[in-house]
């Protein structure tokens, strides 16, 4: 595996909400960083989608807050550039 993590499913997922300015600095920095993630806008989600995204989203953040970034087994919330780094120099350790 690459150090960039350039994988089919990424394991790297950002929960966001589309005119949220620290979602925006997280999504920069990882794009800087040259890492492969999935965006979930969660206020884009309706139906089943969302309620199914708001229950798993309560399990790794309880404050359902935003940004959310799931870094393998890693919740971080908010824009905490230093954790994210350091998460995501372990995940490219493993």
């Amino acid at each position: 595996m690459s150090s960039h993590l350039e994988t089919e499913s990424p394991t790297i997922t950002l929960y966001a909400l589309q005119t949220c300015s620290h979602c925006k600095d997280t999504k920069q920095l990882l794009q800087e960083h040259g890492i492969a993630y999935r965006t979930v806008y969660v206020d884009m989600l309706v139906g089943q989608e969302r309620n199914d995204t708001m229950r798993h989203l309560r399990r790794v953040n309880p404050t359902v807050s935003f940004p959310t970034l799931v870094v393998g087994e890693k919740t971080i919330v908010g824009f905490k550039k230093k954790k994210i780094e350091a998460a995501l120099r372990a995940l490219a350790n493993r």
